[in-house]
């Protein structure tokens, strides 16, 4: 039965809801995530520093909702404390109960003149600040507020100071139980959305277009309140075309035709959370009632390569050693394989290790070489190329991208994954 996205309307929430949420998750975040990464990654002190539409990247997961922005300048400080806790404070005009104490009286003393006074007071061992060479989700720090930073408490103090690289990446890649409960029924509504889209409803051969189908899913997630992280993509391949391949750069055919293969990539943002997936579909000629074997076999082998990649992820293991042991075990098996996939969660292409890129089969330094923790949600993104006989043995790419979840140790898919082909007509 065909999934049809208004069926999902009810389940959507209105905004305030959603904020409500939202802020009933970061509490529980702070309380709990937060003290056993900054112990984790030895650290007594955090600072992020952030000034209004030049946001560290960092800082909006810290905020609760509505904040939209930091407002002028907000530094936020946390402390770790003797009993696990963290305290909490913001060095800003603008407060948010419940979550932080405002310490800043502008009347009194300047900005960056108490926030120094406020880590003297406390003494810290260890300073965390937002710079890194690898990771922009560690590097929100920018140079300005680093001098003012500097010049504020001197070089006693700066010496305590070190990058929070490993502390931000672990703050946003952690995932909490009541994420964890919510993100199967997204990922399920960006299974109907494709679903509704690779569809006799929405695509009408010989007329339709893959821009028509990317301004529709576009537009689509837009009618059901979602954001979008990146324009969605469609393409084409078909027997006889040789410019019929992602990475090429000629004119391509849009118009779509019986006997095409479809490819679809999209992902957006719902609760804070980001999905990312890539399906196909084939479009059905006069007298068939299925995809060619050949295109089926394709599908096949890019399911056994999702089975060998999702094998391959195990705690501990670092992003490069993960594409290593799953590539060569695609290569005993006889899959054309390769394999991009990447974490997922405040953000699409988020913070955690990279396992490969599609111009980077070998590993990935620095980013790849970051290991993998238990509670982090990953995009298995991968295409296998195949020979297909009832297109004279030309070769395509297929490729998949499906969203999942390291969870007690065991990977899962968050909602499944594509097994069969989308058929139009």
């Amino acid at each position: 039965m065909l999934k049809n996205t208004e069926n999902y309307r009810n389940k959507i929430l209105p905004l305030r809801a959603r904020a409500d949420v939202r802020n009933r998750w970061l509490k529980k975040r702070i309380e709990t995530i937060l003290p056993e990464i900054m112990k984790r990654e030895g650290f007594d002190m955090w600072l992020v520093i952030a000034r209004e539409y030049n946001e560290d990247p960092v800082i909006m997961t810290l905020l609760p909702e509505p904040a939209m922005a930091a407002r002028r300048r907000t530094i936020l400080v946390f402390a770790l404390q003797d009993d696990n806790t963290v305290e909490r404070l913001t060095v800003s005009r603008y407060g948010q109960p419940g979550f932080y104490e405002v310490v800043w009286d502008p009347a009194k003393e300047g900005l960056y003149k108490c926030l120094a006074r406020i880590i003297r007071e406390r003494d810290p061992k260890s300073i965390g600040i937002n710079v890194s060479v690898e990771s922009a989700f560690g590097d929100g720090l920018t140079h300005n507020e680093f001098v003012e930073l500097e010049a504020a408490l001197g070089e006693d103090l700066m010496t305590r100071v070190k990058s929070a690289e490993r502390l931000a990446i672990g703050w946003l890649e952690r995932r909490i139980q009541p994420e964890l409960d919510v993100y199967p029924g997204i990922v399920e509504i960006g299974h109907a959305i494709i679903a509704e889209m690779f569809s006799s409803v929405t695509i009408h051969p010989g007329i339709t277009t893959t821009d028509d189908l990317i301004w529709w899913m576009r537009q689509k997630m837009l009618d059901l309140g979602f954001q979008a992280w990146f324009q969605p993509d469609v393409d084409i391949q078909a027997a006889g075309d040789p410019t019929a391949d992602f990475n090429t750069h000629d004119e391509k055919r849009t118009v779509i035709l019986p006997g095409d293969l479809l490819w679809c990539d999209v992902g957006f943002y719902y609760l804070g959370l980001a999905t990312d997936q890539q399906e196909v579909a084939y479009v059905l000629k006069p007298g068939e009632t299925d995809a060619p074997a050949g295109l089926k076999a394709a599908l096949a082998d890019g399911n056994r390569l999702q089975d060998i990649h999702m094998e391959a992820m195990a705690v501990g293991r670092t992003g490069n050693e993960v594409l290593k042991i799953a590539l060569e075990q695609a290569k005993s098996e006889g899959i054309d394989a390769m394999i991009y996939s990447h974490p997922l969660g405040y953000h699409g292409h988020a913070a955690g290790p990279t396992i490969g890129l599609w111009d980077q089969q070998t590993g990935v330094p620095g980013k790849g070489d970051y290991e993998i923790f238990d509670e982090t949600a990953y995009s298995i993104e991968l295409n296998v190329k195949k020979a297909i006989p009832e297109w004279d043995n030309q070769v395509i790419r297929l490729a998949l991208e499906q969203d999942a979840v390291m969870s007690g140790g065991i990977m899962r898919w968050l909602h499944g994954r594509q097994s069969k082909f989308h058929l139009i007509g």
